[in-house]
């Protein structure tokens, strides 16, 4: 390692930064760099019961010490909902998807500058799985990128290939299996050959599994087991190796055969 680096994590709500790089930022710590985890959201529309949004943060926060992140902030903007129908709240912060991206991506900015980041993390064009503030944080990431001269944009991702796989062991363990509630399985993530990091991070699955359990209330309520306790639920060696690996497509590399095995291979 010439230096340390900063890398920073952008989310659009809670559980987020668990679930899709969990592994990627415990790595980065336990290796000596400065992680910082921003999000969007607090995730309000996640579920129910009173001071849903309060209940999260502190979820986040506990997420993030297992991950060992340095610092966490949290943009204030509302959760808009899997489908984009959160309703607005009178005298209350706007929903993300309801705030322009040059305007949502300042406070980003800002931190990317302070921070002098060397590696932004944000999320695939499809936002994922397509969730409206997924896909929102997508354009936000790359204006912010741009707007602080952010070195390196890593969009969180899921190779496709590898989600089947992963569902297919989940079946064998006999356990329900979460639903893509928006864009079918066709449509979500990425395929295989438009990533270029595949991150081995077999060795912080516990780091990884604590942060994902720190998020109780996403375990609670809706139809069937949610995703994150279904993940929470699962058996070590079984976790591992369904969590295991994460994936990110570099804006601005080529994708090739070979893919980096590390974030920061680029500025190395």
């Amino acid at each position: 390692m010439t230096r340390p680096f900063t890398l920073v994590a952008f989310h659009a709500h809670p559980d987020d930064e668990s679930l899709l790089t969990g592994g990627t930022l415990a790595r980065a710590a336990a290796e000596g760099h400065r992680v910082v985890l921003v999000v969007a959201t607090l995730g309000e529309a996640g579920g129910a019961g009173p001071d849903l949004g309060a209940r999260r943060q502190a979820e986040l926060h506990r997420a993030a010490e297992a991950l060992g992140c340095a610092r966490v902030a949290v943009l204030g903007y509302r959760d808009s909902g899997l489908r984009g129908d959160a309703p607005a709240a009178a005298g209350a912060p706007p929903r993300f998807v309801d705030v322009p991206v040059d305007q949502a991506a300042a406070g980003l900015t800002e931190i990317l500058r302070a921070e002098r980041a060397d590696v932004l993390t944000g999320y695939d064009a499809h936002g994922g799985y397509g969730h409206p503030d997924h896909r929102h944080l997508h354009h936000v990431a790359r204006f912010a990128a741009a707007a602080a001269a952010t070195p390196v944009l890593l969009e969180a991702t899921v190779d496709r290939r590898k989600l089947g796989s992963a569902l297919r062991l989940m079946r064998l363990a006999g356990r329900l299996l979460p639903r893509l509630p928006l864009a079918g399985a066709s449509d979500a993530y990425a395929e295989s050959s438009e990533t270029t990091h595949t991150v081995d991070v077999g060795r912080y699955w516990r780091q990884k599994r604590i942060a994902l359990r720190a998020h109780a209330s996403q375990a609670e309520g809706g139809a069937g087991l949610r995703t994150v306790a279904l993940l929470a639920r699962l058996p070590g060696p079984l976790f591992r190796l369904v969590a295991g690996r994460e994936w990110f497509i570099e804006v601005g590399r080529v994708p090739a055969t070979h893919r980096e095995s590390d974030v920061f291979a680029t500025l190395r």
